[in-house]
């Protein structure tokens, strides 16, 4: 640390003085704080002194700067200690805590905020959802639990008037995965009365400041605190920071952290409730009391979600059991009435800050963990509790926080001093004693069980009869009047500082301080009456209802006497000292140097008061005689033993004392250690980060190792398992494979006698290895059974059969119905049943066209319908032949109206719907559009006849010949182009054509 700060700065570890003297430690500690240096270290504890203005130490460089480094690598910081313990935390999975102590004022809450955020910067490299989602509402939870549970005093604008202590869960790879937060005493009288210069918790403020209007309006509060009972006394320069910013960051900390607006809205109704009621006077009526202003009860009825008649009975009477199940309704004075409000102004308040508590612990609860699927969880406790306070009247709280903070120096004093030369002693490493003050007469003084303040606190209470707060010191004064940390005016007639019957004092380890006695009975029944309870539960706020679970009582039932609240607290800072104790503690020593919270100010009186009762010089001591690390021989070897050849793998010495002591001989640092009994005991950090360091070297060479033998493992297994797995798919591969081709035989062997050579077999489903196989093998079947059929196909009828064939690829998937399932006659007009009374002129006609001709065959004949360029429709017939197309008049004895050569035709166009229309394309732009009718029987399809005989002849002929299937049609005419389309007409009796706006239309029969 020396090499990173000048001598200028002073000393960075106290440890390394030149003198242990009071003088020199305040020397160095002024030098620091004058030049900006606010932490010190004493070994691993930080000494912080408030600087009482903004330093830029906390920002993403800052922790750069600290993450994985030793606590001596870096200047003094909080962050080296954060860190320090998060790794102490993560390498030996070791719960340990980080308690900050000082008196008020010193900078605990900031201290714990920095903490908090440095565990969140360093944690979670790989963002996860959840993990950020906890670290956003453990950083949130401070912003609300400061707002509710913090309030400005004389000594700290910003004081905690609560003790908190947080638990962070991690997983096994340092993520944090939840936490839970303990709260200790709220100072809930705050809420009734404040000292002169003091303030009520923020909340109130923040409320009346920054609310909209409209949400005032609708809680019927003003923006003044002055127009408040509980607030008025910090009305006057109300303004502690921003109260209006500080009120929209509790809204955006609430949402963060999942308060639901409803929830929200209970909260800022409650805030105003308790407003409303410190307002409520009471004036006498006869013997009992009444309200003052009725209509102050209407709007405390609408805020609570009560009825105003329970309400004003809650406020005004007291309901008692008496024996029998007989109730008995009492009315209160008018003093008694404002004792029970002020009652239940605290008591709500209390209840709304443990029930915000709670809601956040519900949301940083650790969500489905399970120690054997995720590995341990550990824990990072950080404690901020209210200081030591000493103000002009102490009362009840005060002895509290005072005995907490006298709990929290004797577990230092455990841990740090006694322990630590116990320690020493047993391992019996050589150690000169060290003299310090031990508080534990003090704490003997509160809490003995009958004999102390506490016990003879509840006894007061507890008592038969009218017990008065002077009594009450007159029993202590009479029991306690020898212990020698506790005095009273009775027992000190001389000193006039304290007031007969009404003071006493206690010598504290952190100084003197009188409490005054009046109170103490009352704060510490904290009497509710039981009406107030059962209002609250019956309430029609889900909220306030929840806060309330005891009002489900009956008012007859028989329950055991409640705890005080001295017992309460006594019992939970007992159970927190066990808590810290059981962890692996770090320090944070806060130090106020003065009382004007001034940046420059270095009160060395103030300072000397507070380094003596903390202990820190003889922290100094014990650490300049000790020694930092300490670790049971089996583990540090477990930790440390690959840095040496003589302990890797495992050591093969008398004892794990001779191994460790030759692994660090072999480093040598054999100067900078002892070995005790069991233990190996470090001087210096220094020598376990060199350990540190070589291990951290050595780890990645150990684990690539161990990966490599295990990884041939695995792949040695992998093979076995691979060679085991591909000859039992060999073996199977060859049976299925068999399997299936005597399955293929069995099916297909009396193929040749079956009627359809087989196409009903069903073939059977092959292995993926014979896939293709079968692919290949099933064409080879059809091209076999193709050639059975065509076999018994007399050869007249092999024409027809190329015809189809042709027609199918041309119009298959295209045309739904081309006559594919009838026989062709193609000659249709000679054909007696198909043209009656006609069909002897047509073969007149026929052979008169051979004579003349000399054509080979007629391809196709029949009837037809056709239009011509001007839009005339009629019936004609076509005669197709090898050379020609020939349009003729049945009329007229089948004459010829015109003839076009069979090879200017270049294609046809058909329809995909059923109309029998057909349109030949020519050379010459004069296309011929037909459509085939008076067949026989009606309705014969025969486009496809048509097409498939002319695409055969074509092929025959080696010419081509296009076939085009449309909806649209387009034609030429004398050199103009049309479109022809068809239309289906339920009216029409049989096909004709018709003109359009382009062009033609075939209206065609059909529905």
């Amino acid at each position: 640390m020396a090499e990173l700060e000048g001598p200028e700065f002073g000393k960075a570890d106290f440890v390394l003085l030149d003198e242990v003297t009071m003088e020199q430690f305040l020397e160095n500690l002024r030098l620091r704080f004058s030049q900006g240096r606010i932490y010190t270290y004493i070994g691993e504890v930080v000494v912080a002194v408030n600087p009482y203005r903004a330093l830029a130490l906390y920002g993403p460089p800052a922790v750069e700067c600290y993450r994985g480094r030793e606590l001596y690598e870096r200047p003094p910081h909080l962050f080296a200690l954060a860190d320090a313990a998060y790794k102490a935390m993560k390498r030996r999975a070791k719960d340990t805590c980080i308690v900050i102590s000082g008196e008020s004022g010193a900078g605990k809450t900031e201290a714990s905020k920095y903490i908090m955020q440095y565990i969140a910067a360093i944690t979670n490299p790989t963002q996860r959802a959840e993990v950020e989602r906890v670290k956003n509402v453990l950083l949130k939870s401070n912003c609300v639990l400061e707002a509710f549970g913090n309030a400005k005093t004389n000594r700290n604008d910003n004081s905690s008037r609560f003790g908190k202590y947080m638990d962070i869960n991690f997983d096994f790879k340092g993520d944090p995965t939840g936490g839970h937060i303990h709260n200790y005493l709220l100072e809930k009288s705050r809420i009734l009365q404040q000292q002169p210069g003091e303030r009520n918790f923020h909340a109130f403020y923040q409320l009346l400041l920054g609310a909209a209007p409209a949400q005032l309006a609708a809680l019927h509060l003003c923006r003044d605190p002055g127009a408040y009972r509980y607030t008025q006394e910090g009305a006057q320069g109300s303004a502690c920071g921003d109260d209006a910013a500080g009120y929209r960051a509790v809204e955006e900390a609430m949402a963060v952290i999942g308060f639901s607006p409803e929830e929200m809205g209970s909260v800022r109704r409650i805030l105003a409730a308790i407003l409303h009621l410190g307002n409520v006077r009471f004036v006498a009526e006869g013997e009992t009391a009444a309200v003052e202003d009725a209509a102050q009860l209407s709007v405390l009825a609408e805020l609570t979600a009560t009825a105003p008649g329970s309400l004003r009975q809650a406020l005004l009477t007291r309901t008692v059991a008496a024996g029998g199940g007989e109730l008995i309704e009492k009315g209160h004075s008018p003093k008694e009435a404002a004792y029970a409000r002020d009652a239940c102004a605290k008591a709500i308040y209390e209840r709304l800050f443990c029930w915000i508590v709670g809601r956040i612990n519900a949301s940083i609860a650790a969500r489905g963990y399970d120690a054997r699927l995720h590995g341990k969880s550990t824990v990072i406790g950080v404690l901020d509790i209210y200081g030591f306070e000493i103000f002009d009247t102490n009362s009840f709280e005060q002895f509290c926080i005072n005995y907490c903070n006298e709990k929290l120096q004797q577990l230092f004093i455990e841990l740090i001093l006694r322990q630590e030369q116990a320690e020493y002693q047993r391992e019996g490493i050589a150690w000169q004693s060290i003299e310090y003050f031990s508080n534990e007469p003090i704490v003997e003084l509160v809490e003995q069980p009958h004999r102390g303040i506490l016990a003879l606190l509840d006894e007061a209470c507890l008592a038969a009869g009218t017990i008065t707060d002077p009594l009450f010191l007159a029993s202590m004064d009479a029991r306690l009047g020898r212990h020698p940390h506790y005095t009273s005016r009775k027992l000190c007639p001389t000193d006039k500082t304290m007031e007969f019957n009404r003071d006493f004092r206690i010598k504290h380890y952190a100084g003197d301080v009188t409490y005054s006695v009046e109170g103490f009975l009352d704060k510490n029944k904290d009497t509710l009456f039981q009406d107030f309870k059962r209002l609250l539960y019956n309430s029609a706020d889900p909220v306030l209802r929840d806060m309330w679970p005891d009002g489900e009582q009956s008012i007859t039932e028989v329950t055991k006497r409640p705890l005080t609240t001295g017992t309460l607290f006594k019992n939970s800072i007992v159970a927190l000292v066990e808590n810290l104790a059981s962890k692996e503690p770090y320090y944070v020593r806060c130090i106020k140097p003065n009382d004007q919270k001034s940046p420059t100010l270095f009160d060395e009186e103030r300072c000397r008061h507070q380094v003596s009762y903390l202990g820190l010089l003889e922290n100094v001591r014990v650490r300049r005689a000790g020694f930092a690390y300490r670790q049971p021989y089996n583990r540090f070897l477990l930790r440390y033993k690959m840095t040496c050849e003589y302990t890797w793998p495992n050591h093969l010495m008398a004892s794990d004392r001779e191994a460790t002591q030759a692994l660090l001989e072999q480093h040598g640092f054999q100067d900078d250690v002892a070995y005790g009994h069991t233990k190996v005991f470090i001087r210096t950090p220094r020598t376990l980060f060199c350990l540190e360091q070589e291990r951290a070297q050595l780890i990645p060479i150990i684990v690539l190792l161990l990966q490599k033998a295990w990884r041939g493992a695995l792949a040695r297994r992998r093979c076995r398992y691979l060679r085991a797995a591909y000859t039992i798919m060999a073996y199977y591969k060859r049976h299925k494979v068999k399997a299936y081709l005597r399955e293929l035989l069995r099916r297909f062997q009396a193929v040749r006698t079956l009627p359809d050579f087989g196409k009903s077999v069903v073939w059977p489903e092959p292995p993926a290895v014979l896939a293709r196989f079968q692919d290949a093998s099933q064409r080879l079947f059809r091209r076999w059974r193709a050639r059975q059929i065509v076999k018994n196909i007399p050869p007249s009828e092999m024409g027809q059969i190329r015809a189809k064939v042709a027609a199918m690829e041309a119009l298959a998937g295209l045309r739904k119905e081309w006559g594919c399932q009838r026989s062709w006659a193609r000659d249709y007009l000679s054909s007696p049943s198909e043209n009656p009374g006609l069909a002897l002129p047509f073969a007149r006609r026929l052979q008169t066209l051979k004579d003349k001709v000399h054509f080979g065959s007629v391809l196709f004949s029949c009837h037809v319908r056709k239009i011509n360029r001007f839009g005339k429709s009629r019936d004609r017939a076509i005669l197709v032949t090898d050379q020609h197309l020939y349009k003729l008049e049945p009329r007229q004895q089948y004459r010829v109206m015109r003839a076009l050569p069979l090879s200017t035709v270049t294609g046809l166009s058909v329809t995909s719907c059923g109309a029998q229309l057909v349109v030949f394309h020519t050379q010459s732009q004069e296309d011929l559009a037909v459509c085939l009718h008076k067949t026989q029987p009606a309705g014969d399809n025969r486009v496809g006849e048509l097409v498939g005989v002319l695409l055969e002849h074509c092929r025959a002929t080696k010419r081509e010949l296009r076939v085009r299937v449309s909806d649209c049609i387009q034609l030429s005419l004398r050199g103009r182009r049309r479109l022809l389309t068809v239309e289906t007409r339920a009216d029409a009796a049989t096909p004709d054509f018709g003109k359009s706006r382009d062009g033609f239309v075939l209206y065609w029969p059909g529905r």
